[in-house]
């Protein structure tokens, strides 16, 4: 028996009140952006400089001694807290008790590499004689000119991502479905950077990578629809537009939900189950999975309805962009 989340028809009316939707969500976007510039983002050390460093004791040790240390060692601003690790409540029935790791950051000290070095090394120095058998697990750094390049080079990826979406939706169908394709995409990215400008949440370079996925995932679900319109385009030249873009999305709609529900499943596990230290990735991506289904629908299948696509598929229209390709594709 076939799982059926959606039944294989379905009439339900997308776009009963397609302006108010798309109001809402021009607004989103358009809120997020502001508080972007009002809060910032809480950058990690790759985009901010700095060290990491990655601890355990066998001996359960509060965040407020560890505090108490590093303001002792005046290496700067710094920042503690704990890794969980649900998995190991599966794995071993019960957390290890002789198992405590935490996590702390420090700013990048203003100067030479070889000062950082040196607030490193008293780092160390200090929390191995206020804490008995505590063990460094791992110890990372980024420099202050590697991370505006950082900060650069992922602007710069975002960029160019969107822009290749923009190149191949104009040639792979008209210029319409390019921009509405782009501004969904604009839309699910400004809105997953606002929502960790609102909660604080760390930006790093796994958030880079989950954006660019977020844009890789969208764009799919969005050109899978986009092929379904084009073709009752053809199909049903006579019937209004909008009804054409109702009939198309509830055609894709079970494929649409399936993708999203699965990739949803093994997402959450992962948030759950993974830690903390990918935590803020899969956040990132299952924020993604959701906007970018929702863009799918109401923001790029809408865009179409706001700037109007040709109806007349048998001849071809050259100023659209569709000189490259074969209409009937």
């Amino acid at each position: 028996m076939r799982l059926k989340l959606v039944p294989n028809k379905t009439t339900i009316d997308f776009f009963a009140k397609i302006k108010f939707i798309f109001s809402i969500s021009l607004f989103a976007a358009f809120l997020s952006l502001i508080l972007f510039f009002v809060f910032g983002l809480n950058y990690g050390i790759d985009f901010r400089g700095g060290t990491m460093l990655m601890v355990q004791t066998k001996n359960e040790v509060s965040i407020s001694y560890y505090r108490d240390i590093l303001q002792s060692a005046d290496v700067g601003d710094t920042s503690v807290s704990e890794i969980s690790d649900p998995g190991s409540k599966i794995s071993s029935g019960m957390l290890d008790k002789n198992r405590h790791i935490f996590l702390i950051r420090i700013e990048q000290a203003e100067g030479e590499d070889s000062i950082q070095n040196e607030s490193i090394i008293k780092v160390k120095d200090v929390l191995s004689k206020q804490i008995p058998n505590i063990q460094f697990l791992q110890t990372e750094s980024v420099g202050a000119k590697v991370s505006k390049e950082l900060v650069r080079k992922g602007l710069i990826s975002v960029i160019l991502a969107v822009s290749a979406v923009l190149f191949y939706i104009w040639i792979r169908f008209e210029w319409q479905f390019a921009i509405g394709a782009v501004f969904a995409l604009v839309h699910d990215v400004a809105i997953t950077v606002g929502i960790f400008s609102v909660l604080g949440l760390e930006f790093n370079l796994s958030i880079i990578a989950a954006l660019l996925t977020i844009v890789g995932y969208s764009l799919n679900d969005t050109v899978i629809v986009f092929d379904r319109i084009r073709e009752n385009l053809k199909k049903f030249r006579k019937k209004p537009l909008l009804e054409v873009l109702n009939l198309s999305v509830n055609e894709t709609l079970s494929r649409t939900v399936m993708t999203s529900v699965t990739t949803l499943l093994a997402l959450s596990s992962l948030y759950i189950l993974g830690g903390d230290v990918i935590r803020g990735f899969t956040f990132a991506m299952i924020w993604g999975v959701l906007i970018g289904t929702f863009s799918s629908i109401f923001v790029a299948s809408a865009s179409l309805f706001v700037l109007g696509v040709k109806r007349d598929w048998s001849k071809a229209n050259t100023e659209a962009g569709t000189q490259f390709t074969n209409s009937s594709q």
